[in-house]
């Protein structure tokens, strides 16, 4: 499986890398897509999707969701599968993964750990249960992380939204005002070096239950992008996410 990371020399494009290095999950690496080439990655890098290399069965895309157009136009053009694992993507963003999934393969997830694909779905069947209690997330990220909340976060929200019809996500609060019945918190907490921590809970008068998960190294998630890509690589066209490995 020969693999082109979109976002090479960025830290996840880095972890991916090392791995396909070793040859994990079958894969090679042998083109990237970077803006910052400092030439420390033996192998073909470019600046733009235009001047990339077609020659590979994938692309993992761990870059800037920026570059959503002229990644999905290049993997459209060549019939490419595409592992995407970059969020904070605007609702005309979306459209083109969608619009894309019509076409190729597409594997689209805010997080790709396992363990949190559990948690999502723990968090889900809990929230359906408890049906009266309140939920709060709480997500803890390093200081360099752009988007808040974070796309794991939303995608736990979303979850408990699904046995939850009209629920409201609310984000960051503050101000002076009670919480709704219905409400969905979320709180972003960014400090040091942290690589990820989701917290959720759900609580009653008088009882609680608390999910978490914990990363502790970014691999987890070069190593989950690598399973998707082993996945999704001889897939039909459509949109695929982490409950596609859970139930493959």
């Amino acid at each position: 499986m020969r693999v082109l990371v979109s976002g090479l020399y960025g830290h996840m494009g880095r972890e991916v890398a090392a791995l396909l290095l070793k040859g994990v999950e079958g894969g090679q690496l042998a083109a990237g897509v970077s803006l910052d080439i400092d030439g420390s990655i033996p192998v073909p890098c470019s600046e733009s999707f235009k001047d990339a290399d077609p020659d590979v069965d994938c692309i993992i895309d761990f870059s800037h969701h920026s570059c959503t157009k002229d990644l999905m136009d290049f993997a459209i053009s060549h019939d490419l599968p595409v592992i995407l694992a970059t969020t904070g993507q605007t609702p005309e963003e979306k459209k083109m993964i969608d619009d894309a999934a019509e076409q190729i393969p597409v594997f689209f997830a805010a997080n790709y750990s396992l363990g949190v694909a559990l948690l999502i779905d723990l968090a889900k069947k809990a929230a359906a249960v408890m049906q009266d209690a309140d939920i709060e997330i709480v997500e803890t990220h390093h200081n360099r992380k752009l988007d808040a909340p974070s796309g794991t976060a939303l995608a736990i929200a979303n979850a408990i939204r699904e046995v939850r019809p009209g629920s409201n996500i609310i984000t960051g609060r503050s101000g002076y005002s009670k919480r709704e019945p219905g409400d969905i918190g979320i709180s972003s907490v960014r400090m040091g070096n942290i690589v990820g921590i989701h917290e959720v809970v759900i609580a009653t008068p008088n009882q609680s239950i608390t999910l978490k998960h914990e990363a502790f190294s970014r691999a987890l998630f070069a190593e989950g992008a690598l399973k998707a890509a082993a996945f999704l690589v001889g897939q039909k066209p459509g949109l695929y996410d982490m409950n596609s490995l859970l139930t493959q």
